[in-house]
């Protein structure tokens, strides 16, 4: 008995060694991050990392315990002053969202549960689905559709992606592999489609050729006539028409594909529609713009991100597919230690069954207490606004004979640049490039560049819930500034 008293007390744990001092030390936490997000706006978009904070990170395996405290004021110190900045009000260089206090809470009560959302007869898994069931609904799904929350867009496209595979493969593509496959694949999509299509296409097994980049019009929307003709060309050359891709907002400029008529077209050839809605999907819950995605309900499968304009915080993907059979079959295996029970824990629906996935975070809970708390009416108007904010900008851009305007405004993504009259295009980029520079160096704000009609340009993503106008004044002034002073710099005296 003694003997396995002494043992029992030997037992190692990582719970806290002393709850009280945890506790005291959470509400420091709790506090530090309440103010860390108020006072947001006052500290730079973005700093570069001292050589004294970047060496931090290059310290050896810890071997022995640290107090907790000390562990904490280290990413006090070294972490949290020095972000991406994508919270951050002028922050518009990736097409991201900003995180909202509410859904980070639900994070860290989801990480505090800790559930494994592969399945199981659990609350979690409950919510994961009632969360996946209202994002069908804010897309015009029917409820009978599946779905899956997933790390991201790039992973949510690739689940469509497979799915379409392995329904149009005319061969069991799970059993035989896609060396099986009668006829090679074809998939299609604009010359605008996200690199992620190209890696799943890669990942799948067909590779990059299978994927086929359709030109676009003047608003840079995939051609329908190219389309139709791309598809003629490759049933006479011996392929096999399988999927089009519809982007519902690309990433260079915001522009949507003439989703109704991809529906069209996907119809009368028997191809699957997918639409990489990551960008614009959710559009449709803005009363304002929600016309602008007509059409996204007809797909066959969508792929969309809560952590966009649902502010979820990173990371919050989802991939909707009409048919629950056929999204179930790509990716369903049943071995014999995750077998259902019929009842108890085991009972409920195993959700892996739907992805690549055994092993799930809980990422409902975030995306469902900001909805709850603010309603889906407010994160449509949210929607709206950013949207009006980009025309806003638009206004300021077409207003100064300093800037040019390089694509349509059709979202909440502004292209455009600095002019430099007389300057050739290298020139050009190099200037605009160090204007871009210098703003995220001062952190002033944080723009990304891009490429639109072969012509380098500057990009303004307003995904932010944060962003005011003001801000957009402040951007231009700004610019206007940072352009006088580096073309003064330049000019021989």
């Amino acid at each position: 008995m003694d003997s396995f008293q002494e043992t029992a007390a030997a037992d190692e744990t990582l719970d806290p060694p002393d709850w009280a001092d945890m506790g005291t030390l959470s509400h420091r936490i709790l506090d530090d991050a309440i103010a860390y997000l108020k006072d947001v706006r006052e500290r730079p978009v973005w700093r570069e990392m001292p050589d004294k904070v970047r060496s931090f990170f290059s310290a050896p395996l810890p071997r022995e315990p640290a107090p907790v405290a000390d562990v904490y004021d280290d990413v006090a110190r070294n972490v949290m002053p020095y972000p991406m900045g994508n919270i951050h009000p002028r922050f518009w260089s990736w097409y991201m969202g900003s995180s909202n206090f509410t859904g980070a809470l639900g994070d860290f009560l989801a990480a505090i549960q800790g559930s494994n959302l592969g399945g199981g007869n659990h609350a979690a898994g409950l919510m994961d689905s009632q969360v996946v069931n209202w994002l069908k609904e804010m897309v015009g799904f029917p409820a009978a559709a599946s779905g899956t929350l997933v790390s991201g867009g790039s992973m949510a496209n690739i689940i469509g992606l497979t799915v379409a595979r392995n329904v149009k493969a005319g061969v069991d593509v799970r059993e035989r592999g896609v060396s099986a496959i009668p006829k090679p694949l074809r998939y299609y999509a604009s010359d605008q489609v996200h690199s992620c299509h190209r890696k799943g296409m890669e990942a799948l097994g067909l590779g990059n050729r299978a994927l086929r980049r359709i030109p676009t019009d003047a608003d840079l929307r995939i051609d329908i006539a190219a389309l139709k003709a791309a598809i003629a060309e490759d049933r006479d050359a011996g392929f096999k028409p399988a999927c089009v891709i519809g982007t519902a907002g690309t990433v260079n400029t915001g522009a949507i594909d003439d989703l109704q008529a991809l529906a069209e077209v996907a119809a009368g050839e028997d191809l699957w529609f997918h639409v990489d809605g990551c960008i614009g999907a959710l559009i449709a819950i803005a009363p304002e713009n929600r016309l602008l995605v007509a059409g996204i309900e007809q797909a066959d499968s969508i792929a969309l991100d809560p952590h966009k304009l649902l502010h979820a915080p990173f990371e919050a993907g989802c991939a909707l597919v009409r048919d629950a059979s056929q999204h179930r079959n790509t990716f369903a295996v049943t071995p014999e230690y995750l077998e259902s029970a019929p009842r108890g824990l085991a009972s409920g629906e195993w959700l892996f069954d739907y992805g690549l996935q055994t092993s799930r975070g809980f990422r409902a809970l975030k995306i469902w207490m900001a909805l709850r708390e603010h309603g889906v009416e407010k994160f449509g108007r949210l929607i709206d606004q950013s949207i009006a904010q980009a025309r806003y900008l638009t206004g300021l851009i077409e207003a100064d004979p300093a800037l040019e305007l390089m694509a349509p405004t059709t979202v909440n993504i502004v292209s455009f640049r600095h002019r430099l009259n007389g300057t050739p295009e290298e020139s050009l980029k190099a200037f605009n490039t160090e204007i871009m520079l210098r703003l995220q160096e001062e952190g002033i704000a944080a723009l990304s560049d891009t490429t639109v009609h072969g012509r380098h340009c500057l990009r303004v993503a307003i995904a932010n819930h944060r962003t005011r106008r003001e801000d957009l004044d402040l951007l231009v002034r700004e610019m206007l500034r940072l352009g006088r002073e580096i073309e003064a710099a330049a000019s021989p005296i």
